[in-house]
């Protein structure tokens, strides 16, 4: 089969495509006829050696849409044909074929209607997510204020609305640049801030109170100035370290003197320890999708091939929404 490896940590020039032996589902696996693959700042960071070196090919790629093609054994509930999302902990996304934890692997047939290829291609990473760092990491309360780093991302453009759809009074977010501010603005923000200032900025919205949750996966100075936007009791969620800045030391003593909470959401370790959790959030979260309560923003669909191309987009902070790979399409 076709697909997209690197066998060198580097720059987006590193991908390439390869033939390799279509995988063979195992027990408890499902093997899925690719038709859309997510592309998302996590395999930009597995390509850079962030996770360590290729062993001795890796393909990336998370999260990705297409239909059944074989069950291993032990699997019920999915037949041949089904579409479906997957969430690929080991990636394997960017090629014709992948195997999925089928667990890990969600209808979209829902009671609510069914999800298009196209959307679900960027939902099985993202939803989960959003909805676990706001639900479980950050435990969102109804009536709480929220700010969003990262706010025009394929994460946090969804966040913005799974947050309203939780219960959040007020939200926030903060990007890098004026045209992102505009774009995230179609996501239901209260108001968007530059990401350089927000500290003056959420003070003055909230009238110095500041917000109840921050949701970080910038790091660095980001998360240190988060801290002093932090209502009474207030919480930092963090997510990511999209910067690659080296890790904050901060003392602990602060964070009793002012009532603020600092907690982490690693949605690799929760599909290993807490699975069953993930897939509720996964599930939870599509549901919303087929009732239109929640729209996954597709900006940007390439080919295979152009894999490359959509890295050093994301790479340089230049994308938008959800950006995805075409595999098949829905021929």
């Amino acid at each position: 089969m076709r697909a997209i490896g690197f066998d060198e940590i580097g720059g987006p020039e590193v991908l390439r495509t390869v033939e390799v032996p279509t995988p063979r589902p195992g027990p408890g696996e499902v093997l899925v006829r690719v038709a859309y693959a997510g592309v998302n700042y996590a395999e930009v960071q597995h390509r850079l050696g962030d996770f360590g070196p290729p062993s001795p090919l890796d393909i990336p790629g998370m999260e990705a849409s297409g239909q059944v093609a074989a069950l291993g054994e032990d699997v019920s509930g999915l037949a041949v044909g089904d579409p479906v999302a997957v969430y690929l902990p080991d990636g394997g996304g960017y090629a014709e074929y992948a195997v999925a934890p089928a667990r890990f692997t969600f209808p979209l047939r829902t009671p609510s209607g069914e999800i298009g290829l196209r959307t679900a291609g960027g939902s099985a990473l993202v939803l989960p997510t959003a909805y676990g760092v706001l639900a479980a990491a950050a435990r969102l309360r109804a009536g709480d204020s929220v700010l969003i780093h990262a706010a025009a991302g394929g994460v946090g453009s969804v966040a913005a609305q799974l947050a309203r759809a939780l219960g959040a009074d007020t939200v926030f977010g903060t990007v890098g640049s004026a045209d992102k501010a505009e774009y995230a603005k179609r996501f239901g923000y209260d108001a968007v801030f530059p990401r350089e200032d927000f500290p003056d900025a959420v003070r003055d919205a909230t009238g110095g109170r500041g917000v109840d949750v921050v949701l970080d996966p910038v790091g660095g100075p980001t998360r240190l100035a988060s801290l002093d936007v932090l209502a009474p009791f207030g919480r930092i969620a963090f997510y990511g370290e999209a910067a690659r800045h080296p890790d904050l030391n901060l003392p602990l003593l602060p964070l009793w003197k002012n009532n603020r909470g600092l907690t982490g959401y690693n949605i690799g370790d929760v599909s290993r320890r807490a699975p069953d959790l993930l897939r509720a959030h996964a599930l939870a979260a599509l549901e919303l999708v087929a009732s239109g309560g929640v729209h996954i923003d597709v900006t940007d669909v390439l080919p295979l091939a152009a894999a490359a191309r959509a890295h050093e987009r994301m790479q340089a902070g230049l994308n938008v929404g959800k950006t995805l790979l075409a595999v098949r399409g829905e021929e």
